[in-house]
């Protein structure tokens, strides 16, 4: 059985670790071995189990070659745990598994999980106002709105005459946005192109979309210093200051300025451990609880480096600020420790970066009702982060602008017509009061006929337009404007003047130029035979 790269989706750790319990089972040979004097069939030793468990999971790019041993015994003894293997006299969950010579074998049942079937939340639309209506209690019709002045060119362009129609247009009033509106555009747009980099039809299976707090999304985007760190509007959620100070120092080793360091061997280890202790003890990852499933999605595509970096960069956005800025300060010193070659070695037997990935995966991503493959996940994940922390922990440009781009078009006011290209839109009026119905009468009056009359005129002093192009372009003015057109040709008698009739010449006469008079038939003499 070939391993493969199990993508995004619902119920990815289950999948994977039902792959790897097939691929394990497939690969480890069993044969008959020897304990105290008894002969047990079809077992194997438990360092054999760590050999082959481990040698397969680097082989696997689900997980990569930076899985460990230690990982990988951490993952058998969760095996024991779940009665995938069982020792030879057949005990397992509360047993433990070491790294030594110890008999294991398969139990006859299978040890493959179910998927999980989630309590339906239903899937959550995101209302926003209807923007195209007015408040209630108003009238569109009884706001006064300044005229526009159109000219040919533009009413040439929205009106066609080969489509035998004027189309009527009609001014289109926003609402005015609030900044809970905006928070919930933020929102939406950001699930709904986090579900487009994921290829999911849904993201119900992998996300429980209220428990995103759209304050948090715009908080992470807009409160960022100059380094692209949030800045937290409450101050007791912040680190305190002597974990800032000591991770400070490990970042900057070994030119930290403003702290004085102790002269003693093995300082920088003492600090580390300080910093570590200090995050075990947090009651949730900094990724939370409620986003593991996203992120394990997410590891899906890290053979997509883009679309990986993008699907993180949306789903850090989710993060309570003060999670996300834990999250940049924390990655950002492991990061740098592990690419500084003048850190002395934090362990004898462990390389740093190593080190930096065990020490803090748990603390980054892991599941409430621990998934059998936290670690692993984890770990890869952490690795991820590592390598490309600037970009991932950076609030995403294209979304930005996108949606900046629609909260400043729904602000507009526009003018819609229908089988228009194009709409034209002009900056929302800044009040308005009440005026009496007369006056209203008026401003409609007035403030229709009058650029409509312009127009009329335009198009008859155009002495360009041909004569035949002109009668049908006055022709559907008179179709789609009745009134305007009677004030201007109250009478059939006007609307000739403007097309004098040319005076019809009857063709003369054809006469032929004889060069002799006409003379009467004489009869000649005839030829004698």
């Amino acid at each position: 059985m070939e391993p493969r790269l199990v993508g995004p989706g619902p119920y990815r750790a289950t999948r994977l670790w039902n792959e790897i319990i097939e691929l394990f089972r497939a690969g480890m040979p069993v044969r008959k071995h020897r304990c105290r004097f008894k002969s047990y069939e079809r077992c194997f030793k438990a360092s054999e189990a760590v050999d082959i468990l481990h040698e397969l999971l680097g082989s696997n790019q689900n997980f990569g070659p930076e899985v460990t041993r230690d990982q990988t015994v951490k993952l058998l003894k969760k095996f024991l745990k779940n009665h995938v293997i069982e020792d030879i006299k057949g005990r397992w969950g509360k047993e433990d598994f070491q790294d030594d010579g110890h008999l294991y074998r398969f139990p006859p049942s299978s040890p493959l999980k179910s998927y999980p079937k989630k309590p339906s939340c239903g899937k959550e639309i995101i209302k926003f106002p209807d923007w195209n209506e007015p408040k209630a209690g108003t009238s569109q019709e009884h706001i006064p709105v300044k005229s526009v002045t159109m000219n040919s060119e533009m009413w040439y362009k929205r009106h066609s005459i080969a489509i035998g129609e004027v189309p009527a247009c009609k001014l289109v009033f926003r609402r005015e946005l609030t900044q809970t509106n905006i928070e919930e555009i933020w929102k939406s747009m950001t699930l709904s192109q986090l579900q487009k980099v994921l290829g999911l039809d849904s993201l119900d299976e992998v996300l429980d979309v209220k428990l995103v707090n759209s304050k948090h999304i715009v908080q992470n985007v807009y409160n960022v210093n100059k380094q692209g760190i949030v800045t937290l509007e409450d101050k007791s959620k912040e680190l305190p200051h002597w974990i800032l100070s000591a991770m400070k120092c490990l970042a900057n080793w070994p030119s930290c300025s403003d702290l004085k360091q102790p002269a003693y061997v093995g300082f920088e280890r003492d600090v580390f451990k300080t910093i570590v202790d200090y995050f075990d003890q947090m009651k949730e990852p900094l990724l939370t609880f409620h986003f593991f499933d996203v992120f394990v999605s997410v590891l899906g595509l890290l053979q997509k480096h883009s679309k990986a970096v993008e699907a993180l960069q949306i789903s850090c956005l989710l993060l309570p600020p003060e999670n996300r800025k834990r999250l940049q300060l924390l990655v950002r010193m492991m990061a740098r420790i592990s690419l500084n070659k003048d850190f002395p070695p934090l362990s004898e037997s462990v390389r740093t970066r190593t080190l930096m990935v065990q020490a803090f995966s748990h603390c980054i991503l892991c599941s409430k009702d621990e998934i059998d493959l936290d670690e692993l996940l984890a770990a890869k994940l952490v690795s991820f982060l590592m390598d490309n922390y600037q970009e991932i922990l950076s609030v995403p440009s294209a979304l930005k602008s996108s949606v900046e781009d629609h909260v400043e078009r729904l602000q507009r006011v526009q003018i819609k017509c229908a089988r228009a290209d194009t709409d034209a839109t002009f900056p929302p009026p800044p009040f308005c009061h009440q005026i009496s119905t007369d006056e209203f009468e008026y401003q409609r009056a007035t403030g229709s006929q009058e650029p409509l009359a312009a127009l009329l005129d335009e198009i008859v002093m155009n002495k360009e337009i041909p004569v035949k192009d002109k009668k049908k372009k006055l022709k559907q003015f008179q179709k789609s404007y009745p009134e305007v057109y009677r004030v201007r040709f109250p009478t059939p008698e006007t609307e000739a003047v403007l097309f004098p009739e040319k005076t019809k010449q009857k063709p003369p006469i054809l006469t032929w130029a004889l060069k002799k008079p006409f003379q009467p038939f004489h009869r000649t003499r005839s030829f004698r035979m």
